[in-house]
């Protein structure tokens, strides 16, 4: 209903590729996200652990070839897209996915030498060392931030010593302020973060838009369909920007539902996962609900300006056909998680 919504606003601006854009969305992220979802629930996830290194090269291999001009396409900035037979996809939405087999796989293997740190720390960097050189170059730093909370959660969870715990936040601090200090646009958007009145009509343009959005909407909203922001003044309606069109649709009473709905995804997908029945459906359900909740989360703080903009969708919600599959897909194995877990017995 929210897409739907957005899309008008979308429409109404003379964009004449929004039926190509709903298609993508509705037919090929919901359509075909569907049928992955009852897929995946009904495949046994320990199989995903004996694939999940060939799941991981693929999709690493996947996401470097949006680098070839033959197939790659540039969007805001950024090079993340492959267009085969007139389709786009996002190969990253598939990295995500497969860097948390990759991660769960890994830390279920070594669970006996979990407190040597060449094991631990240096499994951790190795996984996360090609996915962040791939996705620093397109550029992408939301996604990345994505999957490195997610396999940090996963890489916690696996029971490892607080020294290396001190050890890996240090080395992710040196890191961030490493993309501080080499990438533009992610001291343009720290900036921004930090003194959002500058440069209204540029860099802090579409967060101002945004909090004007989810302010109008009061209490109780707009209505449903009745938001102004996203005819002129949203940028992405349908895409990143789109709770706030939920927020001034449905105003404070929607928008907190949203928040409560995904507060209650996280809770029964770390419950499951702490119920399973081996290590390694403990740290795929952590890894699949950390990522889930936390793209979620972070998008909606950056439309509250509470973090940077980070061009992350919301899941479940946010326009994009590769996401949306991915992420059904995703929740389909935490069913089937559920289904070989402990709960209710």
């Amino acid at each position: 209903m929210i897409f739907a919504s957005a899309a008008f606003g979308y429409l109404a601006r003379g964009n004449g590729n929004v039926s190509s854009v709903a298609f993508n969305h509705l037919v090929l992220g919901a359509g075909v996200g569907l049928l992955a979802l009852v897929a995946t629930t009904n495949i046994d996830y320990r199989v995903w652990r004996r694939f999940a290194p060939l799941l991981f090269v693929l999709s690493l291999i996947a996401t470097g070839l949006v680098f070839l001009p033959q197939i790659g396409l540039e969007h805001g900035g950024g090079r993340r897209w492959l267009e085969l037979a007139g389709i786009s996809f996002q190969p990253s939405e598939v990295l995500k996915l497969a860097t948390v087999f990759m991660a769960a796989a890994y830390f279920s293997a070594i669970r006996a030498r979990i407190q040597s740190s060449w094991h631990t720390v240096g499994g951790l960097i190795a996984i996360l060392a090609f996915p962040s050189v791939i996705l620093i170059l397109q550029p992408d730093i939301g996604t990345l931030g994505i999957i490195v909370a997610s396999v940090l959660a996963i890489y916690f969870t696996a029971g490892v010593s607080w020294k290396y715990i001190a050890l890996t936040v240090c080395i992710v601090l040196v890191a961030l302020g490493a993309l501080f200090v080499m990438k533009q646009h992610v001291r343009d958007r720290i900036t921004t973060f930090f003194y959002p009145a500058q440069n209204q009509q540029a860099e802090g343009y579409q967060i101002k838009q945004s909090l004007i959005a989810i302010g109008s909407g009061g209490l109780t909203g707009r209505g449903f369909g009745q938001g102004v922001q996203k005819f002129t003044y949203l940028p992405e309606p349908m895409g990143d920007s789109i709770f706030a069109v939920a927020g001034e649709e449905l105003g404070f009473i929607g928008s907190t539902s949203i928040v409560i709905l995904f507060l209650l995804f996280a809770l029964r997908g770390f419950t499951l996962a702490s119920r399973s029945q081996d290590l390694f459906g403990t740290l795929l359900g952590v890894g699949i609900t950390t990522y889930l909740v936390s793209e979620a989360f972070i998008n909606i703080a950056s439309m509250l300006g509470v973090l940077p903009l980070t061009g992350i969708p919301l899941t479940f919600i946010s326009q994009g056909g590769s996401a949306m599959l991915v992420s059904l897909a995703s929740a389909g194995i935490l069913l089937n998680i559920s289904k070989h877990s402990n709960i209710g017995r």
